[in-house]
C-alpha cells in the first residue's frame, strides 16, 4: 500500500454485516465444515485500481479480524482492513443476479461491475 494511500485510510471504523449478508453466509456455510466463514480481501487490479475478492476459509489467520452477525462470520486480513473500514458487507438480489456487495465509504469511484474501486 502506498504511503499516501495509507495516510488517507483508517482502521478506526468497524466493518459491518447486513442482515441479508448474514443470512446468505449462514445458508452457504450450513453445508460446509464447522467454522467455515466468508473471507473478504482487497487486491490490486480491476478497472478502477482495487478489487474485492470473496472466498471461504475454514479458519481465520493470525492477522485477520473476524466480523460476526447472527452466527455468520467474515474474515478480513490486516492489509485489507484500512480499505474496508466503515464499510457494510451486504448481499443483494437483483434482476441480473445475486451477489455480495460492499458499501464502502472509502471508495472515491467505482466501475459498473461493482467489484472494482479506487480510493
Amino acid at each position: 500500500m502506498a504511503a499516501d494511500t495509507q495516510d488517507t485510510l483508517s482502521t478506526d471504523a468497524e466493518v459491518r454485516l447486513s442482515a441479508s449478508a448474514a443470512r446468505r453466509i449462514n445458508k452457504i456455510t450450513a453445508s460446509q465444515p464447522a467454522g467455515t466463514m466468508l473471507r473478504v480481501e482487497v487486491v490490486g487490479g480491476g478497472c478502477s485500481g482495487f478489487s474485492y475478492r470473496f472466498g471461504f476459509a475454514n479458519t481465520a489467520n493470525a492477522d485477520d479480524i473476524v466480523v460476526e452477525r447472527d452466527g455468520a462470520r467474515v474474515a478480513i486480513d490486516e492489509a485489507s482492513l484500512p480499505f474496508l473500514a466503515g464499510s457494510e458487507i451486504d448481499f443483494v438480489e437483483e434482476l441480473i443476479g445475486a451477489s455480495f456487495k460492499v458499501h464502502n465509504p472509502n471508495a472515491t469511484s467505482g466501475c459498473g461491475c461493482g467489484t472494482s474501486f479506487s480510493v
